[in-house]
């Protein structure tokens, strides 16, 4: 019989917001959030920055399994689990529990795409990522795989990087067909997750300002009534926002 799958089916018990955007490379997922951090600084929320594959303390190895090619499907979910699990700790619940706005670019969602595609039991990933809360809002930013490859291929960057295209994958020789393939694959889970966890779907084929205001305006719903408490770390709070609040000039 087939175990069933592990969901966030609790909020979190913190004072402070957890909003995520979802969607793959080339989608504008990235350039929204940030453009959302200027806008709640700039509106007086005490906002936290995190992004994916952030951590210290997995960057390292995974540098190295990238440059030597020598990552497995298997090794490369537990090298983003640790990393996850690192970020949780000590860059998202700290900032939560100090009631501020966390704004997170990429979460738990992404691995259950990428690794399902790469062959991992969709159900052992959520399992392993078990141990995560459930974000007050989270966002999928969802783009037709060719919108995302122009946009890629348009910009700064001259050519997709080997995991990235999937090229692990052997779907193909080429690595632009790689990565249309695998992406679209990764599309295909998306929507499987957009529809199991609930996430917000955005149309990232819009313009961005168009599609800023649509996020600005379910995010300031969101918050109407959010006012940020305080919770057991008492007069330390002040001094933790002090520390991480992003400039308005920025």
């Amino acid at each position: 019989m087939t175990p069933p799958l592990v969901t966030f089916n609790q909020p979190h018990p913190f004072p402070g917001k957890l909003i995520i955007v979802e969607g793959i490379d080339g989608s504008g997922k990235s350039t929204q959030l940030l453009l959302l951090q200027k806008w709640l600084t700039a509106k007086g929320y005490n906002v936290f920055f995190t992004e994916w594959n952030s951590s210290e303390l997995v960057r390292e190895t995974t540098r190295r399994g990238k440059k030597n090619k020598s990552l497995t499907p298997t090794t490369f979910s537990l090298l983003h689990a640790t990393d996850f699990a690192n970020r949780l700790y000590y860059d998202i619940l700290p900032p939560l529990k100090a009631g501020m706005v966390v704004l997170a670019d990429r979460y738990a969602y992404t691995a259950f795409a990428r690794d399902a595609v790469r062959g991992v039991s969709p159900a052992w990933v959520r399992k392993l990522y078990g141990f995560a809360m459930r974000p007050n809002m989270a966002f999928y930013f969802k783009v037709p795989i060719e919108v995302a490859i122009n946009r890629l291929l348009g910009g700064m960057r001259a050519q997709f990087k080997y995991y990235e295209a999937g090229m692990d994958m052997g779907l193909s020789q080429d690595m632009t067909e790689s990565f249309r393939i695998f992406q679209a694959r990764i599309l295909l889970e998306y929507d499987k997750i957009v529809s199991e966890y609930g996430l917000i779907t955005m149309d990232a084929t819009k313009e961005i300002e168009e599609q800023q205001n649509d996020m600005r305006q379910l995010v300031s719903t969101a918050l109407e009534h959010y006012k940020p408490k305080r919770g057991t770390h008492g007069k330390r709070e002040t001094v933790f926002w002090r520390r991480f609040a992003v400039p308005k000039s920025e």
